[in-house]
């Protein structure tokens, strides 16, 4: 009887086919080495043919040098936290890669001198919110709200409303944030009513701003009552609004998401806004509003710790200047488009002798944004069965289960992807 580990292929003979060895080009030696000796060990185990060791190491290899994986968003969550936020456009994915070597980020070409860095993104940002007088970016919008913090209050005061100290997700607390400052929190008002005379009586000489803060992922209804921006600003001190999502300019889609140009037109000192979330860049805090106040947070010694990178800038500025977002086509792509390429993929499915239907779906916005908001949506409907197959696939696909079907909803999936849906499922089936 043949002994197959006899037959085990020597590892510098994988190493050196052809197939293996562009591998290591791309993904570098030790990662591939790694995946050799894996295979080889199954092969000893008896779980692997000897002459399906090459083929194990490719399959089993990732695309990138980076162990994050793709995935195809069917959940109908647009800005999904869990699965990166948003999909950066192909005119940003570009402008990463041209960014990835040596650039001019921080060096005049013109001059042969040191540069404002990330001058043409800032320009990008300005141009995006003409209201802001000044522009800053932190490398998230919590960094954004501590650089303010810091900066503004120190040791002072934060006025806030008792009803917008919000908790988001991963048990992450605002309040905890402030403090983490060394700032004082001065809760006024209720957590469903808080009145301009509330903010007033607690405004002194200890007062560093007011903040207000868009709740995001909730919403109040019945007897609630806030005080808007307009209100606030006649009170003194500097106001500055945290409105979270990122909405640059008034959007009728949004009735209730605030919006950077409409805050500050509303006499908001400073504005923080998220850059992944509706405006569906990379993941960046912006800061908008007076130039004094961006002049002193750019210069506070903490905001070093909190910039962008390269690849940050030059994706961000892509973003304002290219052509429209995955997030912006996600959510205005009509229900009849979506259909349409349900049809299709039900269709092509069936010929594959696979069972689905499409069904009607709602879709959210996701990331904190416009959680009153709902997206009518169209999905393909597959057995629950694939579930934990089509997570493990690649690319992966995530949706979600509803009355004992797996739902693959389509709003947030790129029509170009929709010939690897089709490929992902008929694979789940045969698994």
């Amino acid at each position: 009887m043949d002994d197959q580990r006899r037959r085990v292929p020597r590892t510098d003979a994988v190493l050196a086919d052809p197939a293996v060895d562009e591998a290591i080009e791309r993904l570098g030696r030790n990662l591939v080495r790694a995946t050799v000796t894996a295979a080889l060990d199954r092969v000893r185990r008896g779980e692997l043919a000897p002459e399906a060791a090459i083929g194990a190491v490719i399959d089993a290899l990732p695309a990138t040098a980076a162990r994050s994986r793709p995935v195809i968003n069917a959940t109908g969550v647009i800005v999904h936290t869990n699965l990166g936020r948003a999909p950066l456009s192909s005119a940003t994915r570009d402008a990463v890669l041209a960014a990835s070597g040596y650039t001019d980020v921080e060096f005049d070409l013109g001059t042969g001198r040191r540069a404002p860095r990330g001058a043409s993104t800032l320009a990008a940002v300005a141009a995006a919110v003409p209201a802001a007088q000044g522009v800053h970016i932190t490398n998230n919008n919590a960094a954004a709200l501590v650089l303010a913090a810091t900066a503004l209050a120190g040791r002072g005061d934060i006025v806030i409303s008792r009803g917008e100290l919000v908790e988001i997700g991963d048990g992450f607390r605002l309040p905890d944030l402030l403090e983490s400052t060394g700032a004082r929190l001065r809760e006024v008002g209720t957590t469903n009513r808080t009145r301009l005379s509330d903010y007033a009586d607690v405004i002194g000489p200890g007062t560093g701003f007011i903040l207000k803060v868009h709740p995001s992922n909730f919403t109040q209804t019945g007897f609630v009552g806030t005080t808007s921006i307009r209100e606030l600003a006649t009170l003194g001190p500097p106001v500055v609004h945290d409105i979270g999502s990122g909405l640059l300019r008034p959007n009728a889609a949004f009735p209730n998401e605030p919006d950077a140009t409409t805050s500050l037109d509303d006499g908001a000192d400073l504005v923080t806004a998220s850059a992944d979330k509706l405006l569906g860049g990379p993941q960046a805090g912006l800061l908008l509003g007076r130039a004094d106040l961006v002049d002193r947070l750019r210069r506070h010694p903490l905001a070093r710790a909190l910039r962008v990178d390269k690849l940050t800038l030059a994706a961000l500025e892509a973003t304002l200047v290219g052509g429209p977002s995955p997030v912006e086509v996600a959510l205005s792509t009509p229900v009849a488009t979506l259909r349409k390429r349900a049809t299709l993929i039900v269709k092509a499915l069936a010929d594959k002798g696979i069972r689905a239907d499409l069904v009607d779906s709602t879709a959210r916005v996701g990331g904190g944004g416009a959680p009153e908001v709902s997206l009518p949506s169209t999905a393909v409907a597959v057995s629950a069965h694939l579930v934990a197959a089509l997570r493990s696939g690649r690319p992966a696909v995530v949706g979600r289960v509803h009355e004992g079907r797996l739902l693959l909803d389509l709003r947030a999936v790129p029509g170009t992807d929709d010939a690897a849906l089709i490929s992902a499922v008929a694979a789940a089936v045969t698994e």
